[in-house]
């Protein structure tokens, strides 16, 4: 009699386990779907999306690390495509649509060869070497550019903001942004420093994107605390203090006894003088404007406004230390060390009604390192584009000062790597040379889509590209507007030579983890497990895509 054979239970119930090819055909298509929902915004004639969450709140971007991340997405493969948003975001301020979407093309041809019966570790193998010799083509093709070649500069802003919701006011909104970056760069052994903290953006609705304005200080969302002080002043000095105005209590329970009136009197007075000396002292110091990190006491207050100092109470930190930044002042935590060499200065300190709001304005403070910039817009989803368009610009600018390399937009650089790694295919053997022939075509996406977004024939536009590139024209980028093959660099249609190499190295690097797995093991939803849900279908796992329009 044969023996009964055992089932083997690997898995407790309640875990799906997916494998082999089933695995990796249902990660690359949930990638490619977040590929494929940006790809559309891409280039100065690339469509915005309407993303709609649960509460009915809607965000209007063509920003592609918002649209990512507004998604809510669940699969996880498809999350690793919302790292390489944000890690574009994070690294270069600009250029996250064209990582999301190389990342999306790199799995779509990848797929292609997988179906040939290539194995995942040769087509792996081929986009690494592919990305290393992309950043060698890039930097080839990449022409220089300093701090001091503001018209370059102001080019890259302009070409950050070109097809987003600031583009009609984006000549004299790249001024400000090439202003205020140069402005805050900070120059070590030789090399420019520049941290995008030091810009702060303020926003508010209500008038039209060309009354934003830059200001030389900083921007307090906080008003004056007492009616009877000054709300403006001139060649301000100003003290800045993290501790409270007021009388500490004591740090045990303690229980005072007061027998009679007299007592209870002058305990009070006690209060008030010690209140009295910590305005004395900040008016000894010779300041004429304290930002106070903590409470200020009424009482302490009334007497402020008597000695006509302009006073604001529960200033954040990160405000108290641009302010350090914008005045020259140092931070103390007590009164008692406030004196002359502890306080900034600004030209003007006043109080102005923004849209209904009162904001302290610190301006024209002597070459600070930190300086605001009021964004306007006639409705909240204006002001909101606006500020997204405004951090990609400045992110450009930052990333080309910093690198100080730029490359020609419009696709140019891209099919220049085409072009180079074709040839580097030709000297590598075996089935490598394939997966680099794939990562070839895979770049070409960005001028096909943008060929595409303006109307016209990807394959004539390609095809025309390619022979003025063979021709020595690397600087040949498709004019979406012209509908023509054109040199873009000469047009001023420049862009940071690390929005290419980071989009290489972050898109290239997630597809290859993508590419590894071929065994999914997660809980399902209804399951005791931490693990994330995991749907069997890549089209279940899209959280957020029902939300979208």
């Amino acid at each position: 009699m044969a023996q009964q054979a055992i089932p083997v239970v690997l898995l407790p119930e309640g875990y799906n386990r997916t494998q082999g090819r089933d695995a990796q055909r249902m990660n690359i298509t949930a990638a490619k779907m977040v590929a494929e929902a940006v790809r559309t915004t891409l280039g100065p004639k690339g469509m915005d999306k309407m993303l709609v969450d649960d509460l009915g709140d809607i965000v209007i971007t063509n920003d592609g690390a918002t649209i990512v991340d507004e998604m809510s997405i669940e699969h996880p493969a498809a999350k690793m495509i919302v790292e390489v948003a944000k890690t574009q975001d994070e690294e270069v301020g600009d250029g996250t649509t064209t990582a999301v979407v190389v990342a999306g093309e790199l799995l779509k041809n990848a797929e292609k060869l997988l179906d040939q019966g290539i194995h995942p570790s040769v087509i792996i193998k081929g986009y690494r070497i592919s990305a290393e010799e992309s950043m060698k083509i890039l930097d080839k093709i990449a022409k220089k550019v300093t701090i001091k070649d503001t018209e370059l500069l102001r080019k890259i802003s302009e070409t950050a903001m070109t097809g987003k919701g600031a583009e009609a006011s984006k000549e004299y909104l790249s001024e400000l942004a090439v202003k205020a970056v140069t402005q805050v760069a900070e120059t070590k052994d030789g090399e420019s420093e520049i941290d995008l903290e030091n810009i702060k953006l303020e926003k508010k609705q209500g008038a039209g994107i060309a009354q934003t304005e830059l200001v030389q200080g900083i921007i307090i969302d906080k008003e004056v605390v007492h009616d009877g002080m000054p709300k403006e002043l001139k060649d301000a000095k100003i003290a800045l203090v993290d501790s409270a105005m007021e009388v500490k209590e004591t740090e045990t329970d303690a229980e005072i006894r007061i027998t009679s009136p007299d007592q209870l009197q002058a305990f009070l007075d006690q209060e008030e003088k010690m209140l009295k000396k910590m305005v004395d002292q900040v008016a000894a110091s010779g300041a004429t404007v304290l930002f106070c990190q903590k409470g200020i006491d009424d009482m302490a207050q009334h007497y402020l406004a008597k000695k006509g100092i302009l006073t604001a109470r529960r200033v954040k930190k990160s405000d108290m230390e641009a302010l350090a930044r914008a005045t020259g002042a140092k931070v103390v935590s007590n009164f008692d060390d406030l004196s002359a060499k502890e306080l900034g200065s600004a030209g003007v300190v006043e109080e102005k009604k923004v849209s209904g709001d009162k904001m302290i304005f610190v301006k024209d403070c002597k070459d600070p390192k930190s300086v605001s910039v009021l964004i306007r817009g006639g409705t909240e989803h204006v002001v909101d584009e606006v500020e997204r368009a405004f951090k990609d610009a400045i992110g450009g600018v930052a990333a080309s000062i910093e690198v100080g390399k730029i490359v020609t937009g419009g696709g140019a650089p891209e099919i220049e790597l085409s072009k180079g790694l074709r040839l580097f295919a030709e000297s590598v053997g075996g089935r490598e040379q394939l997966a680099i022939n794939a990562f070839a075509d895979s770049v070409e996406i960005i001028p096909r889509t943008l060929a595409e977004s303006a109307g016209m024939d990807a394959i004539d536009v390609l095809v025309d590209m390619r022979s003025k590139h063979e021709a020595g024209g690397e600087v040949m980028g498709f004019d979406v507007f012209e509908g023509k093959v054109k040199d873009l660099f000469a047009e001023g249609v420049v862009e940071p030579q690390k929005i290419k190499t980071q989009a290489i190295k972050s898109a290239a690097e997630a597809v290859e983890l993508i590419l590894r797995i071929d065994d999914v093991i997660a809980s399902s939803s209804g399951s005791k497990g931490g693990a994330p849900a995991m749907p069997p279908g890549a089209m279940e796992g899209m959280g957020g895509m029902p939300g979208m329009m």
